[in-house]
């Protein structure tokens, strides 16, 4: 059995250690840097994940269109629009507050960050909380604003793929440029020593 196949965890775990090789170098596993983020002082997270959206969703198309990988073999989600508003927030402040994710908690914890493990207890207790209190008044709580005619643009509304990722793209383009600004805004103008030392 070969271990790279479809359902293979080694290459899982062989892309997840690769993954979070490329975290840890990038600076992603530093909770300073993720929170910045926040503050919108620093958008290199936002603008190394949507870029990387935007590749993955070109690339899984054309890789479609050319006709080497089938149609059907991406799962996507139901399209629940309620509860992913809500995990989503809750997410967002839980990496506000912390200054991880789930992802880049584990990363924070393989280069010895203490605080990476306490938020990982807490995300372990979470996960327990919610499926403990997992039932009826959650499942119609999930259920609000679900899309029931598809769950990519193309099946719900007819959508062209094509035009979503012109659409993304040029959100991307914004995202570089707007986080450029707040970026130029939050360190302030330089000043004439300042630029002397820098070309030194």
């Amino acid at each position: 059995m070969i271990p790279f196949n479809n359902g293979g965890m080694v290459s899982g775990l062989v892309c997840g250690v690769l993954f979070g090789f490329v975290l840890e170098n990038a600076g992603f596993g530093s909770p300073r840097k993720l929170t910045a983020q926040f503050r919108l002082t620093d958008w290199s997270v936002f603008k190394v994940m949507f870029t990387a959206i935007v590749v993955a969703a070109t690339g899984l198309w054309l890789l479609r269109v050319v006709g080497w990988m089938p149609a059907d073999s991406v799962f996507v989600p139901q399209a629940l629009v309620i509860a992913s508003a809500v995990g989503g927030a809750l997410v967002g402040a839980g990496f506000a507050v912390g200054g991880y994710c789930p992802g880049t908690s584990v990363v924070g914890l393989s280069s010895g960050r203490l605080d990476a493990l306490v938020f990982i207890v807490g995300l372990l207790l979470g996960t327990l909380a919610f499926t403990t209190l997992y039932g009826p008044a959650i499942r119609s709580m999930m259920a609000m604003g679900e899309i029931i005619d598809g769950d990519t643009f193309t099946d719900a509304y007819g959508v062209a793929e094509p035009v979503m990722l012109a659409v993304l793209a040029v959100v991307l383009v914004a995202v570089y440029y707007a986080g450029g600004w707040f970026e130029r805004r939050s360190v302030g103008p330089v000043t004439a020593q300042e630029a002397v030392e820098g070309a030194r």
